[in-house]
C-alpha cells in the first residue's frame, strides 16, 4: 500500500464505460434525486474505445477531499459530486454498524483524492458525465468497501450514468416512489448477447455544446407538450418492443425503433420554447445519407441515434461495417489522407459500386466528420489491476497535469 507523508494511502483504480440510449431519457420528475419522467435503454459501449478512468485516494494527511478532472482541479462542493460521495459514505457506514468484517473503519473518517480522465471528448454529447459518474461511484464504493446495486448512487450524480453500472443492454426504470429507491438500472442482456452488432461514433464536433442537458431537460418539462406525451403514450409501448428486439437481436426493428426514438427525442427539443437545436448542418446529412443508403437496399441496415449534441451513433451489423465505413469516408473525405480518420475496431477499407454512390447522390462535404470510432457493445465498470495506472502518485497528487 502506497504511502504519504508516512501515513498509509489507500489508493483504487477503475474503469466505466460511455452508454449510448437507444430509448431516449430527457427529462426529470425531481430534480435533486434525478428521477426521470420515463424509462430508457441504451447500450454499454467497449471501453477499450469509450472509457473514462478515476483513481480515488484516501488518506489521513488528507487536509480536504479535492478532484482534477481531465488535468484539471474542480470544485468538489458541487452538488451531485456531494451527493455521490455522501451516498457512498453512508453506505459503508451502515456496512461496518452492521459488522461487516471488511470494511476499513478508520478510512471513513479520511478525505479522499479523485482523479478522472477521459479517453473521448468532453461534454460534446458523447456520454462523458455518464461515464464519469459511474466510474466515480464504483471507484469509491471499492476505497470504502460498498457492495451490491449502486446505480442508484451513481443516478444523482448524472441520470444516465446509472446505466453505465452495468454492461450490455441496459434499461433504466423510472420507479414510481418519491425517493427514488425503485429508480434503478438492469441489464437487458450481457454485452455477449449480440456478438454482430457494432457502433460508429461519427465525431461531427469535439466542442463543449451550447447547452447543457441539464438545463435543456428542465425547460422541455416546463414548455413541451410533446415531451408529456412521449412520456406518458409513447416510451412505455417503445420499451417494450426494444427489450424484445434486443432480446430476439431483431437488427430491423432495433434499428428503425432507435432512429424514430432519436428523432422524437430532438422534436421535443424543438417543441421547447425556446428551442434547443443539438442538431446541425452535419447531423443533418448524416440522417439522409442512411435513409438513401437504407432505401438502396431495401432494408434496415444502418440506424443513427443522436444524444444532446451533433456526434451521430451508427448502430449496423457487423457485415456491414466495411461498405459503410467507406460511405461516411466518400461523402465526408477527410481533409488529410484520412490516417487517423479511423479509431478504435480495425475496418479493412473497400470499393463503393457507381450504382451505390448514384443511389445516394449527395454532395461530399469536406471536414464533416471529425473521425470515426469504431467499436461495440462491451462490459461494465472494471477495476484497473496494475499499479502503473494510478493518476494519482504516492503523494496523493495527480502524476501529471493534461
Amino acid at each position: 500500500m502506497p504511502e504519504v507523508s508516512g501515513k498509509k494511502l489507500t489508493m483504487v483504480t477503475c474503469s466505466a464505460p460511455v452508454n449510448i440510449a437507444v430509448i431516449k431519457y430527457w427529462g426529470k420528475r425531481d430534480e435533486e434525486l434525478i428521477l426521470p419522467i420515463n424509462s430508457s435503454l441504451s447500450v454499454t459501449l467497449h471501453q477499450d474505445q469509450l472509457k473514462t478512468t478515476t483513481t480515488v485516494a484516501c488518506s489521513r494527511s488528507f487536509q480536504e477531499d479535492r478532484i482534477w478532472l481531465n488535468g484539471k482541479e474542480e470544485d468538489i462542493t458541487q452538488p451531485r459530486l456531494q451527493s455521490c460521495l455522501r451516498e457512498i459514505r453512508c453506505l459503508s457506514r451502515k456496512r461496518r454498524s452492521d459488522g461487516e468484517a471488511d470494511v476499513d473503519a478508520a478510512g471513513l473518517s479520511h478525505k479522499v483524492h479523485i482523479c478522472s480522465v477521459n479517453n473521448f471528448p468532453t461534454a460534446a454529447g458523447l456520454a462523458s458525465s455518464a461515464a464519469g459518474y459511474a466510474c466515480l461511484v464504483y471507484t469509491l464504493s471499492r476505497v470504502m468497501g460498498v457492495e451490491g446495486e449502486l446505480s442508484a448512487v451513481s443516478r444523482q450524480g448524472s441520470g444516465s450514468a446509472c446505466r453505465s453500472m452495468y454492461g450490455g443492454f441496459v434499461q433504466w426504470l423510472m420507479g414510481q416512489q418519491g425517493d427514488g429507491k425503485d429508480s434503478l438500472a438492469q441489464q437487458v442482456e450481457p454485452e455477449t448477447h449480440w456478438p454482430e452488432l457494432r457502433v460508429l461514433v461519427l465525431v461531427v464536433s469535439a466542442e463543449r455544446k451550447p447547452v447543457g442537458s441539464t438545463s435543456g431537460m428542465q425547460t422541455s418539462v416546463e414548455t413541451s407538450i410533446l415531451l408529456k406525451h412521449r412520456a406518458d403514450s409513447v416510451v412505455p409501448a417503445r420499451m417494450k418492443e426494444m427489450i424484445e428486439a434486443v432480446h430476439k437481436r431483431d437488427f430491423t426493428a432495433f434499428a428503425e425503433l432507435t432512429m424514430k426514438d432519436s428523432n422524437q427525442f430532438h422534436a421535443t427539443c424543438l417543441d421547447t420554447y425556446p428551442p434547443i437545436f443539438y442538431l446541425n448542418d452535419v447531423s443533418r446529412r448524416v440522417i439522409n445519407l442512411v435513409h438513401r443508403y437504407n432505401r438502396h437496399y431495401r432494408e434496415t441496415k444502418v440506424a443513427y441515434t443522436f444524444d444532446a449534441g451533433p456526434n451521430a451513433v451508427i448502430y449496423t451489423l457487423q457485415q456491414n461495417v466495411e461498405e459503410f465505413v467507406q460511405v461516411v469516408k466518400h461523402f465526408f473525405p477527410p481533409e488529410t489522407n484520412g490516417g487517423h480518420f479511423l479509431k478504435g475496431l480495425p475496418v479493412a477499407p473497400t470499393t463503393l459500386s457507381e450504382e451505390l454512390k448514384q443511389a445516394i447522390g449527395m454532395e461530399p462535404m469536406v471536414k464533416g466528420i471529425c473521425y470515426i470510432i469504431s467499436t461495440k457493445a462491451g462490459p461494465g465498470p472494471r477495476v484497473v489491476e496494475d499499479p502503473s495506472e494510478h493518476l494519482l502518485g504516492s503523494d496523493g497528487l495527480p502524476k501529471e497535469s493534461a
